[in-house]
């Protein structure tokens, strides 16, 4: 098991409240009445006063009573008096803030090589976290040894908080109304229905969503450029699997069946790389880990078909690892440029191994779509790399669940997980 801490947006100790008069005015409409912009203007301001959270969501003070009163009783807030102001005339106002000791979610992440499990607090910070490698990939094993690691997870690390739920997140495509995996072609999957199969091992509410849009969510709740990613972000994965997502104006684009960001099977000039749909050329079977891994053991840098040794010789500057990935990051800097040019996202957020551990590669990623768009005039504001390094598997599974419980925080069901190695 690995611990992780991840960047932490709790309070610290001493702060005050945010004040009022520093509050913009709420122009977005779309969810008043709702918990969930209550909770949401918790997380981005809070510890905050109930007045406050007033002027935020346009909400009425009766309302804002009533919605942080049942938050409360179900462990989402809590009152917050060490972070008041110094005593005025009236009554003192205290302030509310998230409660990251009463509940958690479970986050699991899907991948073509390994499971993670994870637990994560309200504030998306990452309680802890397991990961597996596959013993087989048939759906049949992977899930039986998912239901068993999420209990496992749950009875060892969840303690007396309450369980909100599982969220699930995997490459390929993902049908997330349906809950379902409806084709992932490196693991040999069609028509997977993950949410029924893991609600019924768990005893869990079980959300499913594709890991480039769960990223999406994640941003827009948690990361570092949150608030132009609220206006409109696209989403680049690049791991085994290859997709995008994007949103804009808050709304996540899902497509008419749910596959949206389909991008892996796009060609690529002068590649001539096989790859698992039967063309050549794809984008994908490109820049994809397996690739890069071929061509390192093709030039004797390792082995092992191990990925964590390439991007550890690349990260120490063995200067073979690193043209691997500045190859790489290249080919996705001229994807990235059409990408900025075709969307015109506020941010381009891309998630690939280089980034964040060569130095050269996210300037190398800049100057490409530099190069290549005709709208982006700012790449090193436009383009950044992911706001969650060394626990992107984590983050997608567990904000899978966490959208789900920003978007409507009181309609949460509570489900109780059986103990481990016994049948729901």
């Amino acid at each position: 098991m690995s611990s992780e801490p991840s960047a932490d947006r709790s309070v610290p100790a001493g702060r005050r409240s945010t004040r009022r008069v520093d509050l913009p005015l709420r122009t977005d409409r779309r969810t008043s009445g709702s918990a969930g912009a209550v909770l949401r203007a918790v997380l981005d301001h809070g510890p905050v006063a109930r007045s406050s959270i007033a002027r935020l969501t346009g909400l009425s003070a009766a309302s804002i009573t009533g919605l942080s009163g049942g938050l409360i009783e179900r462990g989402m807030l809590r009152e917050a008096p060490e972070a008041a102001g110094p005593p005025g005339v009236g009554r003192p106002h205290v302030p509310v803030d998230i409660d990251t000791g009463t509940t958690v979610v479970v986050g699991a992440h899907i991948a073509v090589h390994r499971l993670t499990v994870s637990l994560h607090d309200l504030r998306g910070r990452l309680v802890t976290q397991r990961q597996v490698e596959h013993r087989d990939r048939s759906a049949e094993t992977v899930l039986a040894r998912l239901v068993d690691l999420v209990r496992d997870v749950v009875a060892q690390e969840a303690g007396e908080r309450d369980v909100l739920g599982l969220g699930v997140a995997s490459g390929g495509w993902v049908d997330a109304a349906a809950g379902r995996v409806v084709e992932h072609r490196l693991l040999g999957w069609r028509d997977v229905r993950l949410r029924e199969v893991l609600a019924r091992g768990t005893g869990l509410p079980v959300a499913v969503d594709g890991h480039s849009r769960a990223l999406v969510h994640a941003e827009q709740l948690f990361g570092e450029h949150a608030e132009r990613a609220r206006s409109s972000i696209v989403h680049l994965f690049v791991g085994n699997v290859v997709d995008i997502a994007f949103a804009s104006g808050g709304t996540l684009h899902q497509g008419a069946r749910s596959a949206a960001g389909a991008i892996a099977h796009v060609a690529v000039d002068g590649s001539t790389e096989a790859c698992v749909c039967g063309r050549i050329g794809c984008f994908q079977a490109e820049v994809s880990e397996q690739t890069l891994v071929r061509r390192a053991q093709v030039a004797g840098l390792i082995e092992e078909p191990d990925f964590r040794r390439l991007v550890a010789l690349a990260g120490a500057g063995e200067p073979a690892a690193v043209e691997l990935f500045e190859r790489r990051v290249r080919t996705v800097g001229r994807m990235a440029a059409t990408l900025v040019d075709l969307l015109n996202p506020e941010v381009l957020i891309v998630v690939e191994a280089g980034l964040n551990r060569i130095p050269a590669c996210l300037d190398l990623l800049r100057t490409e779509v530099a190069t290549r768009s005709l709208v982006c005039e700012d790449p090193v504001r436009s383009v950044v790399s992911t706001s969650f390094p060394g626990r992107v598997l984590s983050t997608a599974g567990g904000a899978v669940a966490l959208e789900r419980v920003y978007a409507a925080p009181l309609a949460q069901p509570r489900g109780s997980v059986p103990p481990a190695g016994r049948e729901g």
